[in-house]
């Protein structure tokens, strides 16, 4: 394989990390983040200082989950009674925050960013199969959460605050776990991003990417595993085979949402769900 197929293998196992881990914040809890993008670049930082100090991969990369995890902690904590609109614009603030924030640092080299990151020492092959295997274990993880009781809570509360603390599922919690989690696994997302461009920017991190990440778990359709993997893969495929419409990204991207908001609001799983149970009845 050449090595542009190895940066797009790379490339779309992180997207599908991030989808996937917003998903279990978005979709599955029902809090509507639009920040997911700070809590990965504040892994890609962490991991890089890490790197860069010369420790090796595994303990750069749970720092980053590390980092992930205790920012959307804090983040949580301080939105976790925030309902819709009101969480969407915190979190926008978190993100435009993350990137001031790094701008104006030094030592996380402010605009220029972080250059001359160590390598993972595995090449360009290695590297796409480590992020592969991690966004594999992603998608068994959301599946298995989906099927778990704590998956059970997370749909509960999404569905209505009120009637799951009637039957005693403390919501608050729930959506603090939620969110923590989601966190922590886009920040171990950051650090493999970090040892695949060797090399990030703050802007890489920004409310773009994460207005993109929202883009997939809608498209997909909130709280199916599968179709926002499906919807990462096509959106990140998408602009790679139709070089000519990537200025038009978010264009298309945002001509998407509002067709599927009015046409299709379960996402491409409620569609596929849908033609499934059509064909059962013939």
């Amino acid at each position: 394989m050449s090595l542009y197929a190895y940066s797009l293998l790379s490339i779309l196992g992180i997207n599908i990390m991030l989808a996937v881990s917003l998903n279990m914040i978005s979709g599955l809890c029902g809090q509507f983040s639009l920040g997911h993008g700070a809590f990965y670049g504040a892994g890609a930082y962490a991991a890089a200082l890490c790197a860069t100090a010369g420790y090796s991969v595994p303990v750069s990369l749970l720092t980053g989950i590390v980092v992930g995890g205790v920012l959307g902690f804090v983040v949580g904590s301080a939105s976790v009674r925030l309902r819709d609109d009101f969480l969407a614009v915190t979190t926008i603030g978190v993100s435009f925050l993350f990137v001031g924030f790094v701008r104006k640092q030094h030592w996380l080299g402010a605009e220029m960013g972080l250059s001359k990151i160590p390598a993972s020492g595995f090449g360009p092959d290695g590297n796409a199969i480590m992020i592969l295997i991690f966004a594999a274990a992603t998608i068994a993880f959301s599946l298995y959460l989906n099927r778990s009781w704590m998956g059970f809570a997370f749909r509960a509360v999404a569905d209505d605050e009120q009637a799951a603390r009637t039957i005693a599922i403390p919501a608050s919690t729930y959506k603090l776990v939620a969110f923590a989690i989601g966190c922590a696994i886009a920040g171990l997302a950051g650090g493999l991003y970090t040892y695949f461009t060797q090399f990030i920017v703050p802007d890489s991190f920004g409310f773009i990417l994460s207005v993109t990440l929202m883009a997939m778990v809608v498209i997909g359709g909130t709280g199916s595993t599968w179709g926002v993997v499906a919807a990462a893969i096509i959106l990140t495929l998408l602009p790679e085979a139709f070089r000519f419409i990537n200025d038009y990204r978010l264009l298309i991207y945002g001509g998407l949402l509002m067709l599927v908001m009015r046409f299709a609001p379960g996402g491409l799983a409620g569609v596929v769900g849908s033609l499934t149970r059509r064909l059962r009845r013939v």
